[in-house]
């Protein structure tokens, strides 16, 4: 069972704060309207295939950067993990806690049971245009499939 909410390519989005780190967190708000902005949901870190996602993206970090994009990745840990997970793979780009599923649900990339845990992210990614419209929309059903990197980089490029 999944939720029943999915965000789409030219939705308007609503900022969103999340912890980012123990005692910090991150304003969606800030960037909309500013920033080309790229959301990267994912399951649970240090697992194989989301350490793989994220060690690609810090891999081809300069093509980002480049297109002056915001990347921020969401997983349902907590604040303790993401940090930690982010230090131990020299992660670029911050790695928000949506550990109480508000941001997963309401962008309809929830699991609600994934694997015997209730609640888990599903493997997404969006780029979120300067107009602070949804300018491209990935949500894959299957955990074990990684995003088209080409695709995202492309889409990072279009947005406006």
């Amino acid at each position: 069972m999944t939720s029943s909410k999915k965000v789409s390519v030219g939705d308007r989005v609503e900022p969103f704060t999340l912890p980012y780190e123990a005692g910090g967190t991150i304003d969606l708000g800030d960037h909309l309207g500013r920033d080309r902005v790229v959301l990267l949901f994912f399951p649970l870190a240090f697992t194989s295939v989301c350490t793989a996602e994220m060690c690609r993206l810090r891999d081809e970090w300069s093509a980002y950067a480049s297109l002056d994009a915001t990347v921020f990745a969401i997983s349902v840990d907590s604040p303790f993990v993401t940090s930690r997970f982010r230090a131990e793979e020299s992660i670029p780009f911050p790695i928000l806690s949506d550990f109480n599923r508000t941001v997963s649900r309401d962008w309809g990339v929830l699991y609600e049971e994934f694997h015997g845990f209730r609640g888990v992210s599903k493997r997404s990614a969006f780029v979120i245009g300067r107009d602070g419209r949804v300018a491209y929309a990935w949500v894959s059903e299957d955990a074990g499939v990684e995003p088209d990197y080409e695709a995202l980089l492309q889409a990072v490029a279009d947005a406006p």
